[in-house]
């Protein structure tokens, strides 16, 4: 529309013809059978099933080195963080290594997007246990059982959703509940590292639990570790700074080891990952009871929930930066098969890690080559590299996931929410909050609520108006916009910017009778814009039936502009057309207003 006023497609009226009285001349037309719309064509099976290989074949030598760097750095981050996750899952540590090898290699086949790092992650870790606690009964063995039957159902759920192409949901997660939940994610992320930071011990609860926590046991930091850190963030902020092509974050990792080697920042009571137990995984189907299976079936729902709103809130915001869409259908598959892959590969369910997927960025990884590299990374470190991982701090990898962090938060974002509509920066506002105080699926929840809320509030009072005739323009106007625009005495001239039906029909009928009421004239004639109806339901009929019938009562005759072919055919069935008069239908508003006569001029 132009100046939120009558749309460009109708300027003025008819298209006027040429000084020879003929038509102007086109070059071109549609021919017999053509469509106006056509999708683009469908990639081959192979592309579709499998992006990386199509991604591999116009792949640049010049992308590599970025990759390995990429994938060697997020392989660094994610092997310690992967223990931890595995921890607090309650498997065995080496589940969360497992996880990050065939696993990881099936979901960079299937993937739609170049850079989202999967692996374990806190939400999903955090999920297992409440699960599977009350099944194993103690049992530890069943317990490891029980979490990779929990992966395979969660992969088999959503696989299913993405072959009945359910993947429409992620659209009602908006901008602002994505720059909401990167703000959250950043914010739960730096604080959750601050215990490795500061050398405390382990917090629990929200994340603002957690902050209170740690800000009342300050005094207890460990002076030591508090150093390293400090050195770390500060070699990280300088590298970025004046060496941005130099793979920063791989340099601080090695050093970080060599120096705590070297150092024995162990003994000094820094803590470091410490030994890792060799070995690859083993090819595996688990096999439980039928009834717990049955028991298991809501907890992998809301895992699959968790896991696809992470990934795919998360693979928008990167693939956002970077002018690239994210098939979201594709995504549940590839989702899927990740946790398919690390149920029959001793692992447990698992998910896309945001801290990571910034830190592959940062590192100047370009594809899901890097998820390649990660995985031959971490098959050599299960094998050969065990020993030496052991010596690196975990405060050095707290301050490079706070460092990538940091890089969630989109500024760009807020300031453009804070410039809009109130009900967008609040939706974003409660995200935030959400998760760090109630978690991500409840954050998620309520902020998809809102947004639908916020629709449906829109679309019961949508946006109208009323127009006046513009002689410099030579058409019908937005008088709100244009103050100059003239009335045409006894008419009312109204457009409304929505489809009528029942949540807004109330609503029009009421603003018609105020917009007539208002008028300084006495009014004989009411025209009706209705170019932007594109919908009309039983209510909204009625509605307009009942318009046009008191509006006759009152002396003041209905008439319709702009009526789109389809949408009259609707009025055609609920019996409007003959309600409001054949001849009251007009093809522009000009004619609808003027009829045989004169525009005024200027």
């Amino acid at each position: 529309m132009t100046d939120g006023t009558q749309p460009s497609s109708d300027p003025a009226g008819p298209v006027e013809p040429s000084p020879d009285g003929a038509l102007p001349r086109f070059d071109a037309e549609y021919g017999d059978g053509a469509r106006p719309f056509r999708r683009e064509p469908r990639p081959p099976l192979t592309r579709r099933l499998l992006p990386l290989v199509a991604e591999l074949r116009g792949y640049r030598v010049g992308w590599l080195r970025g990759d390995a760097i990429a994938g060697l750095v997020v392989g660094a981050v994610a092997i310690p963080q992967a223990l931890g996750y595995a921890q607090i899952a309650g498997v065995p540590p080496v589940s969360g290594l497992y996880a990050l090898t065939v696993p990881v290699v099936v979901f960079a086949l299937f993937t739609s997007t170049r850079l989202l790092a999967v692996g374990p992650t806190t939400t999903a870790a955090l999920l297992v246990p409440a699960a599977v606690s009350p099944l194993a009964d103690g049992d530890s063995a069943r317990y490891v059982a029980l979490a990779t039957v929990l992966a395979l159902m969660t992969g088999a759920v959503l696989v299913g959703a993405g072959l009945l192409r359910l993947g429409w949901v992620a659209d009602y997660l908006s901008a602002a509940v994505l720059t909401g939940f990167l703000t959250g994610l950043a914010v739960t992320l730096i604080i959750g590292q601050l215990d490795e930071l500061l050398g405390l011990p382990g917090t629990s609860g929200n994340a603002l639990q957690q902050l209170v926590e740690i800000v009342t046991s300050l005094t207890a930091a460990d002076g030591p570790t508090v150093v390293v850190m400090l050195v770390t963030l500060g070699l990280l902020a300088l590298g970025s700074q004046f060496a941005p092509r130099l793979p920063t974050i791989l340099v601080v990792a090695v050093l970080g080891i060599v120096v705590s080697w070297a150092a024995d920042l162990e003994a000094a009571g820094v803590a470091v990952v410490g030994a890792l137990p060799s070995g690859l995984p083993a090819f595996a189907v688990p096999t439980v009871p039928l009834t717990d299976l049955l028991i298991l079936v809501p907890a992998a729902g809301g895992i699959a929930i968790v896991a696809f709103s992470d990934a795919i809130l998360t693979a928008r915001g990167f693939a956002g930066r970077h002018n690239e869409t994210v098939n979201a259908n594709q995504e549940l598959v590839a989702l899927g098969g990740l946790n398919i892959a690390a149920g029959l590969f001793q692992g447990f369910p698992v998910g896309s890690s945001g801290s990571r997927t910034a830190v592959a960025e940062r590192s100047g990884g370009r594809t899901q080559v890097s998820a390649l590299v990660l995985a031959a990374f971490v098959v050599v470190v299960l094998l050969f590299l065990t020993e030496p991982i052991g010596y690196l701090p975990q405060s050095v990898l707290g301050a490079i996931i706070v460092f990538a962090a940091l890089g969630l938060v989109d500024r760009s974002a807020w300031r453009g929410l804070w410039r809009g509509p109130r009900a967008e920066l609040t939706i974003a506002a409660v995200t935030t909050v959400g998760m760090l105080t109630v978690g991500l699926l409840p954050a998620l929840g309520l902020a998809v609520l809102l947004s639908v809320a916020d629709v449906a509030r829109r679309s019961a009072q949508p946006h109208d108006a009323l127009l006046g005739w513009s002689p410099s323009a030579g058409r019908f106007v937005n008088v709100s916009n244009h103050p100059s625009a003239r009335l045409i005495p006894g008419v009312v001239v109204y457009r409304l910017d929505d489809r009528l039906f029942f949540a807004n029909s109330q609503y029009f009928r009421e603003r018609v009778r105020a917009a007539i009421a208002a008028a300084p004239y006495d009014v004989h004639r009411f025209v009706f814009d209705a170019e932007g109806v594109t919908h009309l339901d039983g209510s909204g009929a009625e509605a307009l039936e009942t318009l046009v019938s008191q509006l006759a009562d009152d002396g003041v005759t209905f008439v319709v502009a702009r009526l789109k072919h389809r949408t009259r055919e609707t009025f055609d069935q609920f019996g409007l057309v003959a309600a409001i008069g054949v001849d009251n239908f007009f093809p522009t508003v000009r004619q609808a207003v003027f009829v045989d006569e004169t525009p005024p001029t200027a």
